[in-house]
């Protein structure tokens, strides 16, 4: 399996996930992937995160490793 989630120490400013960019947050419990956030703010520990169903802005800071740009699953037809 390989690993696609975001590198920090590769990476460049122009590589950092904007503010606005739909998201996939990795469960700190489960270690599955969630959808249905977005990048509150990029800091320098990782990203803080919006989820979109009530538009929180969650207090902890997510690292790099646990946000990945949203992907979306082709060829399924419930996406």
């Amino acid at each position: 399996m390989v690993n696609t989630a975001f590198d920090a120490s590769k990476a460049t400013s122009r590589d950092r996930l904007a503010a606005g960019t739909a998201v996939d947050v990795r469960s700190r419990y489960v270690g599955a992937w969630s959808s249905g956030f977005e990048v509150a703010e990029p800091v320098i520990d990782g990203y803080r995160v919006r989820r979109l169903s009530d538009d929180s802005v969650l207090p902890d800071v997510f690292t790099n490793e646990d946000v990945r740009a949203r992907r979306h699953k082709a060829g399924m037809w419930w996406y």
